[in-house]
């Protein structure tokens, strides 16, 4: 554990950023053909640009699911984030769909058949992190960064905060002493808001949720605390700036603390890695920090796509480790099957549970009562302990 004093900053969007406008509907899209058929595979991209959204993509699923269903699936969730600005409206927005049917090809690959598992939906490397630095175990900006914008998207639905639009994003710069957090230096926080807002009266809102966010006398220096720097912030959300699925892969995870894999997670199915077995190494890294076996983890997982098995499991606990990494690899891969089936069966991952992963992490969530977030379980801690 390095014992240098380092500065580390972290960036989250709200659920009102383009980007995000984007994942929320292709998440919609999965939750809509999941909910028609659990077995459904669907990849779908969406672009938001000045009141138009366009969905595209490919799909293997019930017909029943119609382009109507989708448009209307994608005007709610517009709603729901809250868009009714002459530049972007949920209900007069065009909307284009050219989603289609899913390659044979990869099918093929896909599907279990005779003696032949379910395989991985595509090649690549995924990763997942846990440590100590917060309760969630999370590193602590992005998860600082995450609770700001959602505390000022609470207020904003519930009428406490009428003057904030939705599109948002906060940073987080912390100081590090002997490898843990101790103190915010910085933090810039940039929010949408009406036009006759006075700047001054936004800076002490905003302010209040970030002391709110961060542990009590964390808050970092007046002149360090940023809030709307160009000045104003009227003109923002899909009418600012073009918006796109999957471009906010950091955002989604651990905010540069930890290595990604490069695969983005909305608008796919599990059957896709990309998403189901990120998923499943964070699982296993927060299983791992949560028995105590180490202060920091990290999981990589490899797949070849159209094959089960997992090509690798890599586990790194940098140097903060109580047990040997090996014996760790050895149980983990023991304790779990990470095919995809497994993935998918030990989460119950072919519900639709995705559409509220779309903004504020994919981590660092509290697991809900109908399966989602459950890959943030410590249910494994107590079987490793043991183990060791």
């Amino acid at each position: 554990m390095t014992k240098e004093i380092f500065l580390f900053t972290s960036e989250s969007v709200s659920e009102g950023h383009p980007d995000k406008v984007a994942d929320r509907i292709s998440d919609a899209v999965v939750d809509r053909y999941l909910s028609a058929d659990p077995h459904s595979r669907v990849a779908a991209e969406t672009m938001v640009t000045t009141n138009r959204i366009i969905l595209a993509g490919e799909v293997r699923g019930p017909d029943t699911v119609t382009p109507d269903m989708l448009e209307e699936a994608a005007r709610a969730a517009v709603r729901d984030i809250g868009y009714e600005q002459e530049g972007f409206h949920w209900e007069n927005a065009d909307f284009s769909c050219y989603i289609h049917s899913q390659s044979t090809d990869i099918a093929m690959g896909v599907d279990a058949a005779g003696n032949k598992d379910e395989g991985a939906g595509d090649q690549g490397i995924m990763f997942g992190y846990a440590c100590r630095e917060t309760p969630e175990l999370m590193p602590a900006p992005i998860q600082f960064s995450h609770q700001i914008l959602r505390s000022l998207a609470e207020a904003r639905h519930s009428g406490a905060a009428s003057e904030l639009e939705p599109d948002a994003k906060s940073q987080v710069t912390l100081e590090y002493q002997d490898g843990r957090p101790v103190r915010a230096t910085s933090v810039v926080v940039s929010t949408q808001h009406k036009a006759d807002v006075n700047q001054d009266e936004l800076r002490n809102l905003v302010r209040g949720h970030v002391m709110n966010a961060l542990p009590e006398g964390w808050m970092c220096p007046e002149e360090e605390f940023y809030v709307n720097p160009t000045g104003q912030f009227i003109i923002g959300g899909p009418d600012g700036d073009a918006g796109l699925t999957g471009r906010k892969i950091i955002v989604d995870t651990y905010g540069g603390a930890a290595p990604h894999g490069g695969g983005a997670f909305s608008g796919k199915d599990p059957t896709k890695v990309d998403r189901s077995a990120a998923y499943a190494a964070r699982y296993l890294a927060k299983n791992v920090i949560a028995a105590g076996l180490a202060e920091r983890c990290t999981i990589q997982l490899a797949y070849a796509i159209g094959v089960s098995k997992p090509l690798s499991l890599y586990v790194n606990m940098h140097d903060t480790a109580e047990v040997e990494e090996a014996r760790v690899v050895k149980i983990l891969g023991e304790m779990m099957d990470l095919s995809p089936r497994g993935i998918r069966e030990h989460f119950g991952l072919s519900r639709p549970i995705y559409e509220r992963t779309a903004a504020y992490g994919h981590f660092g969530r509290t697991p809900d009562a109908d399966g989602g977030f459950s890959w943030e379980k410590t249910d494994l801690a107590d079987a490793l302990r043991s183990a060791f």
